[in-house]
């Protein structure tokens, strides 16, 4: 039945479109489930089919490009059991799509943190895999994407980096996907991360980009960036030196948000691999006493490939309006928790232990790291919006469940383990 339904399907969107030109391009299905050979067998069939009815309804149909799809649209599924449909002509490309590593791509369990020489191997051997097994077919990252809204920047650029020069070595095309709530905002049409945007449509196997460098020791109890002039309220201001990844590129000039260009030697000086503001340059947006926030956007401007962004911020510690609630008096909705920010607007990351010092969600996440052990996953625990953060009502429904108290404790950049940088929340039951 649903082999014939699916055949249907696309003879009428077939027969719709068939004298269009070869500019509309069609795909039959996305992410198609599949756990074993069975369930791949039965997508091939699906891809098969799906040829079929544009044989069958002529016009240009016959010799358009199509994209054909394995299993969960996963390069290893795909490399591992699809079969090209015989008897047809139409030119295709196989699309697979990239999340991964999941949990730095969906900020799960703590994971702000990207780019050391096993990662760059992962990600270098999926997309090899794929292309070893097939050499002569046009291949296309038909999604992929850490959102820019729930990623820290410097690990971002990093993984866009590496992706886009291993996609092009290996003559991979990529596709970016957004729903507007990662990338582009839909209401103003701005595009929120245009560093991550000039790197995916710039770059090349041959381009160099120079990026801002970060955390990548998974062991660390703390994650800096280089993508952020932190200084924390309360403290003298004093030079900084911010670690770059310059990939044999020089530094050209340093223009701030107003257009002016920054004088080197006195606001900045280069000594590869670093880049140090003065403090009298400092002095100039930050004191002990300045408001907390972002207060300035520096573009750096190389020799070559992209330009990145780096903000000036001042920061001290978040306050919660309150900080307990009973779990059942808020239970059948998501709590919404007014919040005063004091730097980045965005958590972090939330940790969520209970009272008897077990880990609440994903208690495997205490073999991790120090900065994602009993952390919770984005969406899915915890949120925030322009005022609030926010922890979800199926966590609510967890706490519950567990007749535990549970303390939240929402983590902030700069990251410092929830030292600081940290406030706490407690559903009480």
């Amino acid at each position: 039945m649903i082999e014939e339904k699916f055949y249907r399907l696309w003879y009428q969107i077939g027969a719709k479109l068939a004298c269009k030109p070869n500019i509309v391009a069609f795909e039959p299905i996305n992410e198609p489930p599949c756990d074993n050979a069975d369930h791949a067998a039965v997508i091939n069939n699906l891809n098969r089919l799906f040829l079929q009815a544009l044989s069958d309804t002529g016009g240009f149909n016959p010799k358009r490009v199509v994209t054909l799809a394995g299993g969960n649209s996963d390069s290893v599924k795909t490399s591992k059991w699809f079969e090209v449909p015989s008897g047809f002509s139409n030119p295709y490309g196989i699309q697979f799509h990239y999340y991964s590593p999941y949990d730095f791509i969906f900020s799960a369990w703590g994971k702000t943190i990207w780019g050391s020489d096993s990662d760059k191997t992962a990600l270098a051997n999926d997309l090899q895999l794929i292309r070893n097994n097939f050499t002569d077919v046009p291949l296309m990252i038909g999604e992929f994407g850490p959102p820019s809204t729930s990623t820290e920047p410097a690990a971002r650029w990093k993984y866009i980096n590496y992706l886009m020069h291993t996609a092009a070595e290996l003559d991979i095309a990529s596709v970016l996907w957004d729903n507007g709530a990662g990338w582009l905002d839909r209401t103003t049409g701005i595009w929120r991360d245009p560093v991550g945007i000039e790197m995916i449509t710039e770059t090349t196997a041959s381009t160099s980009n120079s990026l801002p460098d970060s955390t990548t020791d998974s062991s660390a109890t703390s994650q800096w960036s280089s993508a952020y002039i932190f200084h924390q309220v309360g403290t003298p201001v004093t030079s900084q030196s911010l670690p770059f990844i310059f990939n044999g590129n020089t530094l050209s000039s340093i223009t701030d948000s107003k257009g002016t260009i920054l004088a080197s030697g006195s606001d900045y000086t280069v000594s590869e691999p670093n880049i140090t503001f003065s403090e009298s340059f400092l002095s100039k947006h930050l004191s002990p006493s300045t408001d907390p926030g972002i207060l300035e956007d520096l573009t750096l401007d190389f020799s070559a490939g992209a330009s990145p962004i780096i903000k000036i911020v001042q920061w001290s510690t978040p306050t919660l309006s309150s900080t307990s609630s009973a779990a059942s008096s808020v239970s059948g909705s998501d709590l919404a928790i007014p919040i005063s920010w004091a730097g980045i607007p965005k958590p972090a990351a939330v940790k969520a232990i209970m009272a008897d010092g077990t880990i609440a969600f994903s208690e495997w996440t205490k073999y991790l790291g120090p900065l994602e052990q009993g952390r919770t996953t984005y969406r899915n625990q915890w949120n925030w919006d322009d005022s609030h953060v926010i922890i979800t009502q199926s966590a609510i429904e967890s706490v519950i469940a567990s007749g535990q108290t549970t303390v939240f404790t929402f983590e902030f950049y700069p990251r410092d383990g929830g030292a600081v940088n940290a406030a706490n929340f407690t559903l009480t039951v």
